[in-house]
């Protein structure tokens, strides 16, 4: 009988999240500010480090290939953590030593930003990993939530405790400061992941299947139409979330005049909106659980609509940013902006869900290269999806003299993919029946053809 782990080894795991997000936060936001600042560097350089940290997110495949070849994912956690670790104090060290041997020190920053793009591969995609086969399928949305609000919480203590640290700021206190948080990740993420994987009969064990090599590991997972759709759903929906980044703060400056201080609370304003977006998706997920005898209550739990809607709603967030651009000062961008803050709150945990509940289904002993297939997805559409916004946005500057103008034509194009993953998403699913035949709804799945 399958043993699935309770809520507080849920929140043990959260811990290893959000260790991940302090490290990472430590270097691409207060080792890129010292760049720029204390060393007078072109913002150009840390630009193209944070990018190489995405970049060598492509090895995520192999990182799970790598735990379903062994059968376990605590050793690759545990290591991908210590990796990450290593490479957030080599980043630090380097920018430092930057100060008086520029090159040398930069070189060994970039160094760091190699290991943290690793040790991210490793730690993040086989934690996903340990998720999506030890809690039950109707717990993984909240699970889901839980898990990303206690990175983003990593994200937040961090950047505030160590921005009170670093003041007055010297070279010694940023170097204190980057091990005492890097340590303490290495800590946590031991103490977190010891004997969670033993608790849940679902992932202990050697692999399934007999090994082959990774190479005919990724061709036989990518020739499962399921997978290799989600892949491209997930490369379409992030590519149009992280687009927006770079852009909004400065459309609102330049549309509607607002300041630094109030473009800023201006993305707080979203971000309260995408933690709102996913308590609603977890009270729902928990909701359906408590009453999943009623026919009412699979669909309000069902990922697949909250993935689906997720998307349609943040197509037409978009759009109405598109208007904004258009109608200028008297649109509500506020509560333009939290609206599409909550859409993407809603579909990014509903298709995290729908992640961890995928990862199971095809050929045995396949679930880290799947994972790490959908993680390489997401890591590329980031780092293109940063850089496309704002080209994007200077290319239509360049062509139409309308500040507002040109930003809609940007917006517009981010709601038309957002409606293109709904479509995916739907498709996805629908095309599940045509491939393997029926299958039950998102929260109790029918394993696909297993390997034979």
């Amino acid at each position: 009988m399958t043993r699935y782990i309770g809520w507080a080894s849920v929140a043990r795991l959260g811990l290893v999240q959000a260790s991940m997000g302090a490290v990472v936060v430590l270097t691409t936001s207060t080792l890129n500010r010292v760049m720029v600042v204390e060393l007078a560097l072109a913002a150009m350089l840390p630009g193209l480090m944070v990018a190489l940290h995405y970049l060598v997110q492509v090895s995520r495949p192999r990182m799970g290939y790598g735990s379903d070849v062994g059968g376990r994912r605590t050793p690759w956690i545990i290591g991908g953590m210590i990796t990450l670790a290593g490479g957030g104090m080599l980043a630090t060290l380097g920018t430092v030593w930057a100060a008086s041997h520029q090159v040398a020190g930069l070189a060994l920053a970039l160094l760091g930003f190699l290991c943290i793009g690793t040790g991210v591969s490793a730690c993040g995609t086989n934690l996903l990993v340990m998720l999506a086969k030890s809690v039950a399928p109707e717990r993984r949305g909240p699970a889901a939530t839980l898990v990303w609000i206690m990175m983003i919480a990593g994200f937040a203590i961090t950047a505030g405790l160590a921005g009170h640290w670093l003041d007055p700021y010297s070279p010694e206190r940023l170097l204190q400061v980057a091990a005492c948080i890097c340590a303490l990740a290495v800590t946590l993420t031991v103490l977190a992941v010891l004997g969670v994987e033993k608790a849940a009969a679902a992932s202990p064990g050697v692999a399934q299947s007999t090994p082959v090599a990774f190479k005919v590991a990724l061709q036989q997972v990518w020739q499962e139409p399921p997978a290799r759709y989600f892949t491209v759903f997930v490369f379409v929906s992030m590519l149009a979330y992280s687009a927006q980044d770079l852009i909004l703060e400065p459309f609102a400056g330049s549309v509607f005049g607002y300041t630094p201080g109030q473009s800023t609370q201006l993305s707080g304003v979203q971000h309260g909106g995408v933690l709102l977006g996913m308590l609603v998706v977890a009270g729902a997920g928990l909701i359906s659980a408590r009453w999943q005898q009623h026919p009412w209550a699979s669909q309000l739990g069902s990922l697949r609509a909250w993935t689906v809607g997720g998307c349609i709603a943040s197509g037409i967030a978009m759009a109405g940013l598109a208007l904004a651009g258009l109608v200028g000062a008297a649109w509500p961008l506020k509560a333009n902006v939290f609206a599409l803050g909550v859409a993407n709150g809603a579909f990014s945990i509903g298709a995290i869900g729908s992640m961890m509940r995928m990862a199971g289904q095809g050929r045995s002993a396949r679930e880290g290269v799947r994972m790490g297939l959908w993680g390489a997805a997401q890591a590329i559409a980031f780092g293109i999806g940063s850089l496309l916004g704002t080209v994007a946005s200077d290319i239509a500057h360049a062509l139409v003299q309308s500040d507002g103008s040109a930003y809609a034509s940007v917006f517009f194009l981010e709601a038309l993919m957002f409606l293109t993953s709904a479509a995916l998403a739907w498709y996805i699913r629908s095309g599940e029946r045509h491939w393997n035949g029926p299958v039950s709804d998102l929260q109790h799945p029918t394993p696909l053809a297993h390997e034979t």
